[in-house]
């Protein structure tokens, strides 16, 4: 560990453990997400499953990631041993993506999906406590906005590689290439160099903070008693709610009458537009941080019900894809601020980790219910009536976090 122990210090880590912190975030872009809108299309166009069972699939891993996430966030805060629990993560996806192609029955798949979940549910708050134990609050603005930009410029490069197999040779292969992408990330986890991490630090702390509470300190207590918390948790459920079903829709709404591998290709295009609108959002974001959180939030809330909106009144492909440029605003000022917001929250009670576990599980319930909702909304009526539900809930999100979220920032040390 580094001698230095004031929160306000800065932490100056061996440069070794920054690359490796750049590439592990590079390598987990895919890797955290899962499958995402690709398994909407591989049950679609190969399995030929139907639009409610393909909901109920999406929702899978979400509701898994509901169940982990809180606990895995408070043991994020506990262990030393974040570098091993992230390998191991790591690993566990690349064998649920395996045994969804090489064992592509019902049950299979769900299991595959709920394992996927409960892995993923460990690296939102582990890479978020192993950055601020390398770096300390005091650059954490900068730094979170690095760890985006590296994590979207993985996405982009997971997505082209994804389009080009499964148009070339097969969607099969998307799934092999986060398998890939799993082994390499947890290579890059284990380069970071453990005297480089003050997992002290990482929680949110210093020692003497953590002496002052007396160990009386509760997540579920802090959370249940601070508004500020309860109204972002309800603001980034209706975001995520909103938000999590549309890219899936427009998978599928592409792959109407088209082949699997173009429909691939068209998804590749999606997220891949979005993810290079992301980089220089997320970096940006990163920047204009410290002069403020709440405005810059608003703009990403504020241009999801616009891209709702915008699905409905189009049905060329190109177009359908531009759109996408406003899911990277969103996304990319989502990414970096949601960290930096609980991080400001949570100031001085050890519980950064915990706390942030519990906003992701809020964030995962969304995302979860958004594709089971929208799945069997679709099935009932149309693809037009899905997009406005969820463009009308995103306003609703809009509301909660103009009139009851704070700006944060101020309470920055």
């Amino acid at each position: 560990m580094l001698n230095v122990s004031p929160a306000t210090a800065t932490r100056q880590p061996s440069k070794t453990s920054l690359r490796a912190l750049d590439t592990a975030n590079f390598f987990l872009a895919d890797v955290r997400d899962g499958l995402g809108p690709y398994l909407a299309i591989y049950l679609l166009t190969t399995l030929h499953w139907q639009a409610q069972d393909i909901g109920i699939a999406m929702s899978v891993m979400g509701i898994a990631t509901v169940v982990a996430q809180t606990p895995a966030g408070a043991l994020v805060d506990q262990t030393r041993r974040k570098r091993v629990y992230s390998i191991v993560a790591s690993l566990l996806i690349a064998l649920a993506a395996i045994i969804t192609i090489t064992v592509p029955t019902y049950p299979v798949i769900m299991g595959g999906q709920a394992i996927m979940g409960v892995a993923a549910a460990w690296f939102a708050p582990a890479v978020a406590a192993i950055t601020l134990g390398l770096v300390g609050p005091k650059a954490l603005d900068k730094r979170v906005g690095r760890n985006e930009t590296f994590n979207h410029a993985g996405n982009v490069f997971a997505a082209l590689l994804a389009g080009l197999l499964g148009y070339y040779v097969s969607t099969k292969g998307i799934f092999l290439l986060l398998a890939a992408m799993s082994i390499l990330s947890s290579l890059s986890v284990w380069r970071i160099q453990e005297k480089d991490i003050d997992h002290q630090l990482a929680r949110g702390c210093t020692e003497e903070e953590e002496q002052a509470s007396d160990g009386k300190s509760s997540g579920w207590r802090t959370v249940l008693g601070n508004r500020s918390i309860l109204f972002f948790a309800l603001a980034c459920v209706l975001f995520h709610f909103a938000n999590a079903a549309m890219l899936p829709l427009l998978g599928q709404r592409l792959a109407q009458g088209i082949n699997a591998g173009a429909s691939s290709a068209y998804m590749s295009a999606c997220i891949i537009v979005a993810q290079l609108v992301m980089i220089p959002v997320s970096y940006l974001t990163g920047k204009l941080a410290p002069q403020g959180r709440k405005r810059l939030l608003l703009i990403g809330f504020a241009v999801l019900p616009i891209r709702g909106l915008l699905y409905t009144l189009t049905s060329d492909p190109i177009l359908l894809v531009a759109i996408q440029i406003l899911d990277g605003v969103g996304a990319g000022i989502f990414g970096v601020l949601s960290i930096l917001i609980v991080s400001d929250l949570t100031r001085g009670s050890g519980l950064f980790n915990t706390i942030q576990g519990a906003i992701a599980t809020a964030v995962g319930l969304g995302a979860s219910l958004s594709n089971a909702f929208a799945g069997a909304l679709l099935q009932r009526t149309s693809y037009h009536f899905a997009f406005l539900t969820l463009a009308a809930l995103a306003v609703v999100a809009l509301g909660v976090l103009w009139f009851f979220v704070p700006e944060t920032s101020s309470q920055k040390t």
